[in-house]
């Protein structure tokens, strides 16, 4: 399994509650993986971190059948301890409370290092970029606002909700009755319910964040915020699972769960938790008005193309036509720096007929499908729905006996609807278009990167014979490349 060109399909392992030999990282639990070689029907399984795909946020890796040496089990540990938060989320209360007591003048936030700092900590981050400028109440209960978002794909992607979204949301969960709202990964929805709670007694709604940014610990009490892994359903802290069980129980008041997770994250991953706090709800409920409770109510914000995968670990989901915006995604936002249509969509077990969408934005009501459809999704009398996905009008093909996007067209020899210029038949790799294998394991891919490779272990060892030149023979690298371009 050494040459990268024998690997076939990595296939991830989800495994009961009773299973609690997974190994963790600074992340949690890790994950089981299951890799399989080609030709082979038997495939090796290993350890991986449920949270990052990029190894150099987390390379933790183990096979499942490797013994691990107490050595490296204690650095291993010792390794997790260094990745956790410099104070605990009592302490962190702490300091807010003392941070907020201080006059307007003294408050000062170190960019940084992205923590409040307290006057006798100012000598420590003299060096590191600081506001402290008008951090006023008001400013300190929007905190999505002053700290960094985490835009690494491969792990955080932490995109906020843009105003109009965050609003049509929490609009439409107060006119359906909700009075409690969980939210994973949905900082900014948290905050903006927060502020209208405060604002207006009268229409008070709750909110507890389930969130892996930890520097959220900085501005919300414990029954406001938990340091949460929604990969694994890992609480970091123990006492925050007791948290999390009393919100869904507390007062019997109607809850709902409104998910954004990472687009790069595993749907099978996330339907599993998903489904594990519907499973937990369900049973509180059921203890508290009785078993004929069904489905926890859910709203799973993600890009349309995952429809599939979504309906598969619910197919009581719906998606719905509204299209989400986000201030600090490079595409999903209004604006002419964004797309004009946004790919992202509400999954949700909720009634489609419901939820209102916004008519000043062109939304309609389709009396036939009985839900709200975007400005171009019309209704297609030969599937008696109205089909578009994407926003824009799709087209009906009689021959494929389905609507498709417009730009497709039919092709004879594929037997379905493609783009215009396709390569007929193609199921191969997207790099070279040849079969029997996937784009990560591509041979020319890999060629193309060795030779890469020995351009820069050449130029390296070049660089390394002229370091090696002493006394006057000895160019520097300015006179090295001026001889260079001489020659």
């Amino acid at each position: 399994m050494s040459d990268i060109n024998d690997i076939g399909d990595v296939e991830v392992i989800i495994q009961g509650e009773e299973d609690k030999t997974a190994p963790q990282c600074p992340h949690g639990p890790t994950v089981l993986f299951q890799v399989t070689c080609k030709g082979s029907r038997n495939g090796r399984r290993f350890y991986a971190c449920s949270a990052c795909r990029d190894r150099k946020e987390c390379n933790f890796f183990q096979w499942e059948d490797e013994k691990v040496s107490e050595a490296k089990l204690l650095v291993r540990e010792q390794h997790n301890l260094l990745k956790r938060p410099r104070y605990t989320h009592v302490e962190y209360c702490s300091r807010f409370r003392e941070f907020v007591s201080l006059p307007l003048d003294q408050r000062r936030f170190c960019v940084d290092c992205q923590i409040l700092l307290l006057p006798e900590e100012w000598t420590n981050h003299a060096s590191h970029k600081a506001l402290n400028d008008d951090i006023s109440v008001a400013r300190l209960r929007r905190p999505s606002l002053l700290l960094c978002p985490l835009e690494n794909k491969k792990s955080n992607a932490q995109y906020l909700f843009a105003d109009r979204s965050c609003r049509f949301l929490l609009d439409v969960l107060s006119g359906l009755g909700f009075q409690k709202v969980l939210c994973v990964g949905t900082p900014r929805l948290h905050e903006m319910i927060k502020i209208r709670s405060t604002e207006s007694r009268t229409d008070a709604m709750k909110s507890l964040l389930l969130d892996i940014d930890f520097r959220y610990s900085q501005f919300y009490g414990q029954d406001e915020f938990c340091h949460y892994n929604m990969f694994n359903h890992h609480f970091f802290n123990g006492k925050a699972s007791r948290v999390f069980l009393d919100f869904l129980t507390e007062g019997g008041a109607k809850t709902v769960m409104v998910a954004d997770p990472p687009f790069g994250g595993l749907v099978k991953l996330l339907g599993d938790t998903f489904s594990k706090i519907s499973e937990t709800w369900r049973k509180l409920q059921g203890t508290a008005l009785g078993d004929a409770v069904s489905e926890m109510p859910m709203i799973w914000i993600f890009p349309y193309y995952f429809e599939p995968r979504i309906l598969d670990c619910f197919p009581s989901f719906t998606m719905l036509d509204y299209q989400v915006d986000y201030d600090n995604h490079p595409l999903y936002k209004h604006g002419k720096s964004g797309r004009k249509l946004s790919p992202v969509r509400l999954f949700t077990n909720l009634c489609p007929e419901d939820i209102v969408l916004p008519s000043d934005e062109g939304y309609r009501f389709c009396s036939i499908c009985k839900r709200y459809v975007s400005p171009e999704n019309r209704h297609c009398p030969e599937c008696d729905a109205c089909t578009s996905k994407n926003g824009r009008q799709w087209k009906h093909c009689s021959e494929c006996g389905k609507c498709v996007k417009p730009s497709w067209q039919h092709c004879s020899s594929c037997s379905h609807c493609a783009l215009p210029g396709h390569q007929c038949g193609q199921t191969g790799c997207y790099h070279c278009g040849r079969p029997g294998h996937k784009h990560r394991a591509c041979p020319s891919k890999c060629r193309k990167g060795l030779q890469q490779q020995r351009r820069r272990k050449g130029a390296r060892s070049l660089l390394s014979c002229d370091s090696k030149t002493t006394g006057k023979n000895k160019p520097s690298k300015k006179g090295y490349r001026k001889q260079k371009t001489v020659t």
